[in-house]
């Protein structure tokens, strides 16, 4: 089956979007089999002229939107990588999702995403 990119780096993920969440289950679906801890990781640095360009921002005050584009990136490529990691353990869902960042380096942050992997049934009303 082919992938849409989001990126040129990253596939994007089978599993919905809608299937995934913060908390330990899902509405109106079983946990019928956990598979245990999935994870995404991505280190990334804003170019040098990007960097110029945000702090040019910083001077005007506000949302400084060469950042927030990168950390918005960041976390959904972090987030897909996430997704990928539990299809490759059998999943149809990620439940229990989190976030970390670290700096790694001056101006270079590590985004990682992890969770749950399980799989999931319908719960039929009847």
């Amino acid at each position: 089956m082919a992938r849409t990119l989001m990126n040129r780096e990253t596939p994007v993920s089978r599993i919905s979007h809608e299937m995934t969440s913060t908390a330990f289950t899902l509405e109106n679906y079983h946990i019928v089999r956990t598979l245990g801890v999935v994870m995404g990781i991505t280190v990334r640095s804003r170019s040098i002229f990007g960097t110029m360009g945000a702090g040019i921002q910083t001077l005007f005050g506000g949302n400084i939107t060469l950042f927030t584009e990168l950390c918005e990136r960041s976390r959904s490529e972090a987030f897909e990588l996430m997704l990928q990691h539990a299809e490759q353990h059998g999943a149809n869902a990620v439940v229990a999702i989190r976030y970390d960042a670290n700096e790694v380096m001056s101006g270079v942050t590590e985004v990682l995403c992890y969770g749950t992997a399980v799989e999931v049934e319908e719960v039929l009303d009847g």
